[in-house]
């Protein structure tokens, strides 16, 4: 079974030389310069995952991002030149799942879009065979591992991959505090740093798909200086 990848980078050399990485490693791949395009390739055609880039000449990479999340799941990969802190917060905010600063190493961009294939193909497969628990019910809150399926209050939550998992190890450690660095580690499978905003920025994502008041939420609650939790 194909694995359709979109590109959107105006740069034709990264673009390229993107292409070829990917191609090597057997995936399909679908490569534009200009957003108006991605998007008529995003209706027309099943993808698994896309690279898309912060500066386009038609709409910039986070309205596209937000753009594909209105009906896409699958996991998005930012690539920008940019380096400030508010700029990686506001793409993991808009639904991106990772984020490469360029320049980057090409085997890097390899293996970040390896990790997010292997979690979302996963995911929508349904869980792992087992005798692990595979789902969560509990103050109007219904999340299945089995079925990838978050339902609140008899609403359906339309979460990524990544938002899932966190909202998934949270409920598997209800009552617990989970501190940002387990988070992080057991949901992206990186060594944590100190100064990385990936956990808060998805936590404040999931909130919001969650309808959860930022100051007083009931579900995700914060421990300050220790971590997040469900009670």
């Amino acid at each position: 079974m194909e694995t359709n990848i979109l590109i959107v980078d105006d740069e034709a050399a990264i673009a390229d030389l993107v292409e070829v990485y990917l191609k090597n490693e057997g995936y399909t791949v679908h490569k534009f310069g200009r957003a108006g395009d991605a998007l008529a390739c995003v209706a027309s055609t099943p993808l698994d995952l896309a690279i898309l880039d912060v500066m386009l000449p038609d709409m910039d990479g986070f309205t596209l991002c937000q753009k594909i999340r209105e009906a896409h799941l699958f996991p998005i990969l930012m690539l920008t030149a940019r380096v400030e802190d508010m700029d990686k917060i506001m793409g993991l905010t808009l639904g991106a799942d990772d984020y490469l600063t360029k320049p980057f190493n090409p085997l890097e961009l390899v293996a970040r879009v390896k990790t997010q294939l292997r979690r979302y193909t996963r995911y929508n497969q349904g869980g792992q065979p087992g005798g692990e628990v595979q789902e969560h019910d509990f103050r109007g809150l219904q999340i299945s591992r089995a079925t990838h399926k978050c339902v609140l209050f008899g609403e359906e939550l339309p979460l990524t991959p990544l938002e899932f998992s966190i909202l998934w190890h949270l409920c598997q450690h209800r009552g617990q505090v989970v501190s940002s660095e387990e988070l992080f580690e057991s949901v992206w499978g990186e060594k944590y740093m100190d100064s990385n905003n990936t956990v808060m920025s998805h936590i404040a994502r999931l909130r919001e798909k969650m309808h959860e008041p930022s100051r007083k939420p009931k579900f995700i609650k914060t421990v300050w200086g220790v971590g997040y939790t469900i009670e």
